[in-house]
């Protein structure tokens, strides 16, 4: 079951690519993005009930969500209009993400993102997102995701700054391992 766990994560990646050859924000984008969400929620979900969580899947689902937002920011940067507070605070963001990573790296010796409770609430008003311009919500959202995705990339650099080890599965700082 671990296997098939790891493909669905895997799948992720080549419709994240296939976004690239869609018109952003077209019915085959939707479609194709929300195929994308649903292997990110099977894939963990399927796991957990099968006790087939994995230190590699977990890895996986970080590789694949990390291309997959890579890639959507890539297509609807040009055509989204986000305030120049929004564009700040996600480079803010970006550099405290990619300081986590190193930090990880250098500590640890390994590549590692947590799965924190407010990393999942990022993601998801991330996700959501894309559906929310179709409502003309994208400003209230993006400031949403902005603020929660700044606590969230603290919080784990903290985590990852004050821990003796890496725990993937860590929920939230205030849980200790």
């Amino acid at each position: 079951m671990g296997t098939l766990v790891n493909l669905i994560t895997i799948s992720r990646i080549p419709l994240s690519l296939y976004l690239l050859i869609t018109v952003p924000l077209s019915l085959e984008f939707y479609i194709v993005y929300a195929l994308c969400g649903m292997t990110d929620i099977l894939d963990g979900a399927i796991a957990r009930k099968t006790n087939t969580v994995s230190e590699l899947g977990g890895r996986l689902d970080s590789l694949a969500d990390f291309i997959l937002v890579f890639i959507v920011l890539y297509i609807l940067g040009p055509v989204i209009e986000l305030k120049t507070i929004h564009i700040i605070l996600a480079g803010v963001i970006i550099l405290i993400r990619f300081i986590s990573i190193a930090a990880v790296a250098y500590k640890f010796r390994t590549f590692g993102v947590l799965h924190t409770r407010l990393n999942k609430a990022t993601g998801l008003i991330l996700f959501v997102y894309p559906f929310s311009m179709t409502l003309k919500l994208g400003n209230i959202l993006a400031f949403l995701v902005c603020i929660i995705g700044l606590i969230s990339a603290l919080e784990e650099l903290i985590i990852h700054l004050t821990s003796d080890q890496l725990d993937l599965n860590r929920k939230a700082f205030v849980c200790r391992p």
